[in-house]
């Protein structure tokens, strides 16, 4: 593979995927407590709460810590002149090259939990395609967001 891309997601980008996994812990918790009751309740065998308290903590595990980690480590991207680079995935790696003279439009969003961390979402759309580079300062989506559409309307215009 080539060298390493240059930029990654902010810091507080892994601190919204913590907050991700939290409430996908959550409602996990919901699920395992209904069959730690159902167990109590019904007098099924004691297997199942052990199992389901297991799950759980191998879900918060995962969702909180691990996983957004391991994203955080992998996400990086590159906007050259030509071309833009994004490196992406969890246990497998992939790296997408996107030549500007494709991209049609670029969007920025915010939700809620991205607005009060002061980040928000750049979508790159082709003809096929969206591709979203995740969890930037707002004001670097932005400057990126026109940046991308200057270069995209100049590679256009190149053709």
């Amino acid at each position: 593979m080539r060298d390493q891309l240059i930029h990654q997601i902010p810091r507080k980008g892994l601190t919204v995927w913590r907050l991700y996994g939290l409430f996908n812990t959550l409602v996990v918790a919901v699920a395992m407590g209904v069959a730690c009751f159902l167990t109590f309740h019904f007098d099924w065998p004691s297997f199942i709460f052990y199992i389901a308290i297991a799950l759980a903590l191998i879900v918060a595990l995962t969702s909180i810590w691990l996983f957004p980690n391991i994203r955080w480590d992998h996400w990086r991207y590159e906007v050259r002149e030509h071309e833009i680079e994004i490196q992406s995935g969890l246990f497998i790696v992939k790296r997408t090259l996107i030549p500007m003279v494709r991209v049609q439009h670029v969007d920025t969003s915010q939700g809620p939990i991205l607005k009060k961390y002061d980040l928000a979402n750049i979508s790159i759309s082709t003809a096929a395609t969206t591709h979203i580079i995740p969890m930037l300062v707002t004001n670097d989506a932005d400057s990126l967001r026109s940046r991308i559409s200057i270069l995209a309307r100049v590679a256009e215009d190149d053709v």
